[in-house]
């Protein structure tokens, strides 16, 4: 059955981690009858690829797309977010091409209405599949199914006429667990709820049965109570914020969402601004009135996780050259560059988090700064993956 290694390395494509060791249960099921339909196949597959909830959702779309035929695009429905897919960009053109649509509807319909005629279109497309290259059906020239014409293939005994699959997979239950899927409050707050620092604090007043045992043991069973200091988690999080320059606008919604977030989470939190990177001071407040310096933030605990928000969209000499800011009043005869290598010596637990999808780093604008920065801390974007992957780089001992 060497044909499903295509579909496997299709699921890794879409970012779902797939082991040797899956492979091998999932041919061993096979050769046992384990999947004689497309329904069976889509559970089995599901119950030996997909460990965590957040790869639901791309294993459904991988699915869908290898055996169906069917691109989804990563987003819930009712999510703006759909305009800017090539999913629907290729819909888009396709529709005005074959005269469905007028030649700049993208500019005369109203978004809502476009986004339902594009669902409307991907739910007929699960309804009407009957065969083809892709789709297990009664005919066609797929490799899976019954009475089509491929020349080698799986013998799928019989039609699922509930194309149970198609179904789940068209309720897209599982995007907002996706880790490209855009940052809400639920999920945000439960990824940085990972992110602590216990430490014993305070007086031995807590039982520690282990040790009693152990000690009342050693103690011929006379029994000697053992206490222990209290776990607090006393983490400390310096978070910095670019608030000042007009390509950080369309991210404030987001950014204020990550701020409301971490003030909830970490008691020991400060919080600063700056305006595209950082020279010799930074501001206490985001309208720039209270200003402190850098090396006042320099002198604080190496432990601390440092936290950076910004685009990192700018022109390269704000970054390497000396006196490169543009901010009124600031003429710092170091590079910003310096003093970004001085804070990632500090903190070693320091991540920059960039609104822009990693995706789009290559071709944005900005992108020689992006790069520049990325090469001095670990840069991740705001997505719910994004921020697992920060929060697991500043959990590390």
């Amino acid at each position: 059955m060497p044909f499903f290694t295509d579909f496997i390395y299709r699921l890794r494509e879409y970012g779902v981690p797939v082991s040797l060791t899956d492979t091998l249960d999932f041919y061993k099921g096979l050769e046992k009858g384990l999947a004689p339909d497309l329904e069976s196949l889509f559970v089995f597959a599901r119950l030996c690829f997909v460990r965590r909830v957040e790869h639901m959702d791309p294993y459904e779309r991988a699915f869908a797309f290898h055996f169906h035929g069917i691109d989804l695009p990563r987003v819930a429905e009712g999510d703006p977010e759909l305009l800017y897919t090539p999913q629907f960009r290729e819909w888009l053109q396709e529709m005005i091409r074959k005269g469905e649509l007028p030649p700049h509807a993208l500019w005369t319909m109203e978004p809502e209405e476009l986004m339902k005629r594009f669902w409307d279109t991907v739910r007929q497309q699960m309804e009407k599949h009957q065969g083809g290259s892709r789709w297990v059906g009664t005919g066609g020239s797929s490799p899976f199914g019954h009475s089509g014409n491929s020349s080698g293939g799986v013998r799928v005994h019989g039609a699922s006429m509930g194309r149970s699959a198609l179904k789940v997979i068209g309720e897209r239950r599982y995007v907002e667990y996706s880790d490209t899927t855009t940052l809400q409050g639920a999920n945000l707050g439960q990824a940085l709820a990972s992110l602590k620092t216990m430490v014993p604090s305070g007086p031995r007043d807590q039982l520690d049965l282990p040790a009693t045992i152990d000690q009342s043991a050693r103690n011929g069973g006379e029994i000697e109570l053992a206490f222990r200091r209290d776990l607090l988690d006393r983490i400390e999080v310096l978070l910095l914020i670019d608030n000042g320059g007009s390509s950080m606008l369309a991210h404030v919604p987001l950014t204020q969402l990550l701020f409301a977030k971490a003030r909830d989470r970490f008691k020991r939190l400060t919080t600063c601004f700056f305006h595209n990177t950082i020279y010799g001071s930074v501001f206490r407040d985001s309208r720039h009135s209270s200003v402190i310096q850098t090396a006042e933030l320099l002198r604080r605990p190496s432990g601390t996780r440092l936290l950076l928000v910004g685009d990192a969209s700018m022109a390269p000499a704000e970054l390497i050259y000396r006196r490169g800011s543009i901010g009124w009043g600031i003429d710092d005869e170091e590079p910003s560059l310096v003093w970004l290598q001085r804070l990632r010596d500090r903190f070693r637990h320091s991540v920059w988090l960039n609104p822009i999808p990693k995706e789009s780093w290559p071709d944005t604008y900005g992108r020689a700064t992006i790069q520049k920065i990325g090469e001095v801390f670990r840069m991740e974007d705001l997505t719910l993956g994004g921020i697992k992957r920060a929060v697991e780089y500043l959990s590390r001992p």
